[in-house]
């Protein structure tokens, strides 16, 4: 604390006084001691604000790099991992099951991620494979329509409604049977879950438990493929299933577990901005589901890892998040332990 110069001829007897009494001594310590408690938590935040912005760049540097190399890959490669195989009718218990039995793929064109290339293939007989699939899709279908159409000449009109939607639900339900073991598989199984579905989209896609099979259907693709682009692309897809889903049946738990599920997915390739939006989505979403079905423990265990992940946002997330919206999301570790429990 300064004090008050005495004179130079006062001699050794000199008395210095304070120039400052002890009340506001006391009061500029305090002053100090918050100045420097600021400028210590200045100090964390920049070292933080450091490392992330190396780990960004470190981040964008990685992708530039992966796209580049993608960019340069000559080959092309196929959309779905299994070729679609005709079967006859002892290969299922339903007519309009057309996927394959899951028997192994052997062709030596198999490249990475199981999927199939033909290195002596051109682009133009690739491009006839698929319209000639496609044009095979077009007449099985229609074939299917005019057995039926004609099967059912025989009877009036009222045993035909019967009978028709007596055969789609039995058929529906091995169906969705079939599909939930193949979900429940390893990687090949929902692979081939997933082309199950896809092959009879045309019969049942005006079925809601369809819809949200064929969306976890996504999800389960966009998990086991390496591609980003690839998992990006299977994300969107079934997002948008859901979304046409949800127009008509914002009452389903199932429906709403996977929009949420598959927004979360997709985000995981965008910008921090868009990210911490799709946050708020996904617990709208997970909300409305356990409030539609309390019992369903996935719904818990989604929230649980809502909570954990928000609870360790990093300085720049939050500080976005402030920015952007007026209400950023909290949540703790503990909140996240009780979900956890609930499962």
């Amino acid at each position: 604390v300064p004090r008050a110069l005495a004179p130079v001829e006062a001699g050794d007897g000199a008395v210095y006084t304070a120039l400052l009494p002890q009340e506001e001594q006391v009061d500029v310590l305090e002053r100090l001691d918050f100045v420097l408690r600021n400028i210590s938590e200045l100090r964390k935040e920049v070292e933080e604000l450091r490392s992330t912005l190396q780990h960004l760049a470190a981040e964008i540097v990685g992708e530039v790099r992966s796209h580049l190399e993608e960019t340069q890959k000559v080959t092309r490669r196929r959309r779905f991992p299994f070729p679609r195989e005709r079967s006859d009718s002892t290969g299922s218990s339903s007519i309009y099951f057309t996927a394959s039995s899951g028997a192994a793929n052997t062709d030596d064109g198999e490249s990475e991620g199981g999927y199939s290339t033909a290195n002596a293939e051109s682009d133009y007989d690739r491009e006839s494979e698929r319209e000639s699939e496609e044009g095979e899709d077009e007449v099985s279908c229609e074939t299917v329509r005019t057995v039926r159409r004609d099967s059912l000449d025989l009877v009036n009109e009222d045993e035909t409604h019967f009978m028709l939607d007596s055969s789609l639900e039995e058929g529906l339900g091995q169906l969705l049977q079939q599909a939930d073991r193949l979900h429940s598989g390893d990687e090949r199984e929902k692979r081939e879950g997933f082309q199950l579905l896809l092959n009879n989209k045309l019969a049942y896609a005006d079925q809601k438990d369809f819809l949200w099979r064929l969306a976890r259907a996504h999800s389960d693709m966009s998990e086991i493929t390496e591609d980003t682009d690839e998992k990006r692309s299977y994300a969107s897809d079934g997002k948008e299933e859901m979304e046409i889903a949800l127009q008509k049946w914002d009452q389903s738990a199932e429906c709403h577990q996977w929009y949420a599920v598959l927004c979360g997915q997709l985000a995981e390739h965008e910008s921090i901005q868009k990210r911490i939006q799709t946050g708020y989505v996904f617990k709208e979403h997970i909300d409305k589901a356990i409030e539609l079905k309390p019992e369903d423990p996935k719904s818990y265990y989604l929230l649980g890892r809502w909570c954990y992940q928000v609870s360790h946002l990093g300085w720049l997330e939050k500080k976005t998040a402030s920015a952007l919206f007026e209400a950023p999301p909290t949540a703790t570790v503990q909140d996240a332990l009780q979900n956890f429990l609930r499962v």
